[in-house]
């Protein structure tokens, strides 16, 4: 008969906690729980790429058209996305360090994210991210 963890993910991890709470470590699934933690951290730092992504996606449409007549919402979404981040932040304060590397490997999607919603292209758009870090979650930066 399969495993809880293959037959059922959610009980499997409903059961799980039952046993660390009762104690009773012997009867934990150990392989399957330390892949769960490792892919929990891998999960936080996805979604901290994703956010990166469309902040940075909206930053250049800032300012790569600045006359769009509505960027009331770009500027909502960058708001959002700046304080988004800085809660995953605060609660996974070990990524800040991180963030370089993460910048880079968000701004592929940020470029994508540009072309497929305004009529920017590629080649309208730097190959790197233009934006210093401490530029990027500044609420007072807006790109000219």
């Amino acid at each position: 008969m399969p495993d809880l963890y293959e037959r059922d993910f959610y009980a499997w991890t409903h059961e799980q906690a039952q046993l660390l709470r009762a104690g009773r470590y012997s009867e934990l699934s150990a392989e399957y729980l330390i892949e769960e933690i490792e892919d929990l951290g891998k999960r936080e730092r996805r979604a901290l790429v994703s956010r990166l992504a469309v902040l940075i996606g909206h930053l250049l449409k800032w300012q790569f058209q600045p006359e769009y007549p509505y960027r009331k919402s770009w500027r909502a979404t960058i708001n959002e996305q700046r304080r988004r981040i800085e809660q995953l932040l605060a609660e996974s304060p070990s990524l800040r360090p991180q963030l370089p590397e993460l910048i880079a490997d968000a701004y592929p999607d940020s470029r994508d994210l540009v072309v497929r919603e305004t009529p920017l292209d590629y080649d309208d758009l730097p190959l790197v991210c233009p934006y210093a870090l401490d530029r990027i979650l500044d609420n007072d930066f807006w790109p000219d």
